[in-house]
């Protein structure tokens, strides 16, 4: 990846020349990239059937969608996404938003965007208890907003920044307090059935989201403005996570792996594995872990 002046895109004008930044970048280029293959994220052709795909990228503002944004763009750039990519910001009222900060910074950048005004914050507020985190009403009320903007835009997918650390916490979450064994995939259909979603980001650490938007000065937007944190109880969970990280280093990618090495014969859901119709004399699915 050379950055010369007329071979870069404007996303990573003033990019560090470090070596350890140009790692940091490729790594994360590399990251996307393979997920973006494994999952099978590019559709031969767009919704009509002779146009190439577009997807909506959303910003919120934050670290993850900056990275997003700018890895998207560059494999883009590039020639190795061949899709038509449109930025969307959901402006959802909260106090405080700096509402110019995001179309400054895309129309500086020459990035074709999108961005919507949408009181979501008042309904948040009329809908959920004193004392409860707004998170997950926001979220399904954005979510919502970003399908009906991605269908007039004639996108055929929604683009979310979640990277590995979210996938895992939010399996963590599952399990310990939701009884079930399911996580953000990074590609489903919606509800609709009209519209995929993806998580190009899914074998991104949050670290290197961190670093990376970091070191290219990007102006983050706090994702607090309404006053309500991400519940405790996934704090307890990035918290667990971080304590196995430093006592064991790469503890994160083991357990990220094992998301994609599942074996059902050797869980204990009868819905995904026939129980009751495994017979002797036939070969089975593998020795017992335990041997």
């Amino acid at each position: 990846m050379l950055d010369d002046a007329d071979d870069i895109h404007p996303l990573f004008y003033g990019a560090p020349k470090t070596t350890e930044f140009k790692k940091l970048r490729k790594r994360i280029v590399q990251n996307t990239r393979e997920a973006i293959e494994q999952y099978g994220m590019i559709e031969p052709t767009g919704k009509d059937g002779d146009q190439r795909p577009k997807w909506l990228v959303c910003l919120s503002g934050g670290k993850d969608s900056y990275t997003l944004l700018a890895v998207l763009h560059e494999l883009q750039w590039r020639g190795l996404l061949p899709v038509d990519l449109l930025a969307c910001n959901l402006d959802q009222g909260q106090p405080n938003f700096p509402a110019t900060v995001l179309p400054k910074f895309l129309e500086d950048m020459g990035v074709p965007h999108r961005i919507e005004y949408q009181d979501t914050y008042s309904i948040v507020i009329d809908k959920v208890p004193a004392g409860r985190t707004f998170c997950a009403l926001c979220s399904r009320l954005r979510r919502g907003n970003l399908y009906r903007i991605a269908r007039e835009e004639g996108c055929s997918a929604v683009v979310l920044g979640h990277h590995r650390d979210d996938i895992l916490e939010t399996f963590m979450m599952n399990m310990f307090h939701g009884s079930r064994l399911a996580t953000m995939p990074p590609k489903l259909v919606n509800e609709e059935g009209d519209l995929f979603l993806y998580r190009p980001l899914a074998h991104v650490a949050e670290v290197d989201c961190e670093k990376f938007s970091s070191s290219m000065g990007y102006p983050i937007i706090p994702c607090d403005l309404c006053g309500s944190q991400d519940g405790l109880q996934r704090q307890q969970i990035k918290a667990m996570l971080d304590q196995w990280e430093t006592n064991a280093p790469g503890r994160r990618q083991k357990m990220f792996r094992a998301l994609t090495n599942t074996r059902p014969s050797h869980l204990l859901d009868p819905k995904i594995f026939d129980f009751k119709g495994l017979t002797t004399g036939e070969a089975v699915s593998g020795k017992d872990p335990q041997d």
